[in-house]
């Protein structure tokens, strides 16, 4: 018999990892957040050039999270002054303000709870991840990616849009989808209601594989 290894980390569709941490917009806690979702995002070091082009691809799309009910929030580990150094230098070089706080993560306290910290890639900085939190605190979606390659925040907005889309409509989304494309139909449970999925009106092609548009 093998030994089991137990998950480590944040899980999906569990209650997301409580913090309370200093950020450049005060003290921030997971409870502030509640009613909305949030975007929890990590970066390996502050005055880094992939980090930059990423956090100023954030803030153009702030105003379009925003429209969605969610909340932008950086983390690393660096200190609460180099991250307002790093934001004033990103205003005066690349003309961006950084609208959204960003948690200082000095005994990366954050970073361990959600998992940030992979010895596989430095022990010393936080990957890239991205944690969407929805309005009742339950982590929904994570995006990991390496040191060497920045994320694609259309993506993570795109990804807010199909999880909001798919509790509203009882629906699953395909690969890729944007608002407009059909959508994925629940798959019949038993196999009287396998039988009857022809009949029941939806772009069917087979009883498993069923969509509609919105």
């Amino acid at each position: 018999m093998t030994d089991q290894i137990a998950p480590t980390g944040p899980r999906l569709n569990e209650t997301a990892p409580a913090f309370d941490a200093l950020t450049t917009h005060g003290q921030k806690t997971l409870e502030d957040y509640r009613g909305k979702w949030l975007i929890l995002f990590s970066h390996p070091a502050d005055f880094t050039p992939v980090c930059t082009t990423e956090f100023i691809a954030f803030a153009k799309k702030q105003d379009e999270f925003a429209a969605l009910n969610a909340e932008l929030l950086g983390l690393s580990i660096d200190s609460h002054y180099s991250h307002i150094a790093w934001m004033l230098n990103i205003k005066e070089k690349f003309g961006v303000e950084i609208g959204f706080p960003i948690i200082a993560d000095l005994n990366m306290a954050v970073a361990q709870a959600y998992g940030t910290i992979q010895p596989g890639a430095s022990d010393t900085a936080a990957v890239r991840a991205t944690f969407l939190i929805d309005p009742e605190g339950v982590l929904r979606a994570m995006v990991y990616y390496p040191m060497t390659a920045g994320r694609s925040v259309d993506e993570i907005h795109r990804l807010l849009v199909a999880l909001q889309t798919a509790d509203e409509n009882k629906c699953a989304m395909p690969e890729n989808w944007t608002p407009g494309d059909p959508v994925i139909v629940p798959t019949p449970a038993t196999p009287d209601a396998a039988m009857a999925r022809i009949e029941e009106g939806y772009d069917t092609v087979d009883w498993y594989f069923s969509t509609r548009s919105l």
